[in-house]
């Protein structure tokens, strides 16, 4: 028996396992995330396909930290893979675990460390009456890998991209290369079309991590745009087809050091990402590192969440789904 507390950030769902999972194999969490993908995989695909999960819901896997310095360990369950890091999926276990008492919240703010792939994210909750008012994660280092890549597409001719990594690696697309809006309704055009530049990305481009081989590999191609008021409206797309609800913590970390590459970034700097149905996160440009050969950004990324719900899962020995199913109508390719 799982037991889950089900919250969502700006709209996108992170189901929180808090309970009813073993320890994963492997000494780091890297070495964890490589264990789920790689050699048992059976956790996943029961969470998140169906009956038991929708396109739209991650699992947040909370797990012993590897490290002294982390309160909890953390890896993302998604239907494509397990994934080293989210940012809005690490704000709803923040939000959970504070929350849910599992570490006591101090007012005004309280502090969780996470233990992830990509590294520690030190997390700032903002509290106050027992409620997590904003979640402020100090991101992995993020860098551009390409600036300005180019692949041939049948559909879109020549697209262009950049390829950066903030926590996972992005292709980040200007959304008026296909000539779509990023509004609700070409929700599903755009997801389409993302996972599909993605597989054609992903064929031509090996995304490697120059200091960890578990982070090798493209995650998602985000659309981007600039709103009148400066803010980045965003559309990350994730498979087998769908539309991050959130403005995407990860792809907002990448989205600032591609703007420090163009030099229209400078620590200090703030930057607003927008999601496709208006949700917020605010990412700070804290400073410049480097990460292997790559020059890299470090970033804080705010935003808030909501307990929607708390969950116990079980699965019946006669259950005839135990991987779980996915069909096209609802999820896409």
């Amino acid at each position: 028996m799982l037991q889950t507390v089900d919250v969502h950030c700006a709209g996108e769902v992170g189901r929180v396992i808090v309970a009813g999972v073993p320890d994963i194999p492997g000494a780091t969490m890297a070495e964890k995330l490589a264990h789920l993908n790689t050699v048992d995989d059976g956790l996943r695909r029961l969470l998140c396909s169906e009956p038991r999960s929708a396109p739209s819901h991650s699992f947040c896997l909370l797990l012993p930290a590897t490290r002294p310095e982390a309160d909890f360990g953390l890896v993302i369950l998604q239907p494509d893979q397990a994934h080293a890091m989210s940012g809005s999926n690490a704000m709803c276990a923040v939000t959970a675990i504070l929350e849910t008492g599992m570490k006591p919240i101090e007012e005004p703010q309280t502090i969780v460390t996470l233990d992830t792939a990509a590294g520690l994210v030190r997390a700032v909750a903002t509290c106050s009456k027992g409620k997590v008012r904003t979640v402020s994660l100090d991101m992995p280092p993020a860098f551009v890998a390409r600036l300005g890549a180019t692949i041939r597409t049948p559909g879109w001719g020549e697209i262009a991209y950049d390829l950066c990594f903030g926590g996972v690696f992005y292709a980040l697309v200007d959304a008026s290369a296909l000539g779509l809006a990023m509004v609700p309704e070409n929700a599903r055009a755009l997801a389409t079309a993302g996972v599909a530049l993605r597989n054609l990305i992903a064929a031509a481009e090996p995304a490697v991590h120059p200091l960890c081989p578990a982070l090798n590999g493209l995650a998602y191609v985000m659309f981007r745009a600039e709103d009148p008021d400066g803010a980045i409206r965003t559309c990350t797309t994730l498979r087998p087809g769908r539309a991050d609800r959130s403005p995407c913590g990860t792809g907002s970390n990448a989205s600032m050091a591609v703007a420090h590459a163009k030099g229209r970034a400078h620590p200090g700097d703030r930057l607003v990402s927008r999601s496709i149905i208006g949700g917020e996160f605010t990412t700070e440009f804290l400073g410049v590192t480097t990460v292997g050969p790559y020059q890299a950004v470090q970033n804080r990324v705010s935003g808030q969440c909501w307990i929607y719900a708390m969950t116990t899962i079980g699965l019946d020995p006669g259950d005839p789904f135990p991987a779980g199913f996915r069909l096209s109508d609802t999820w896409g390719g």
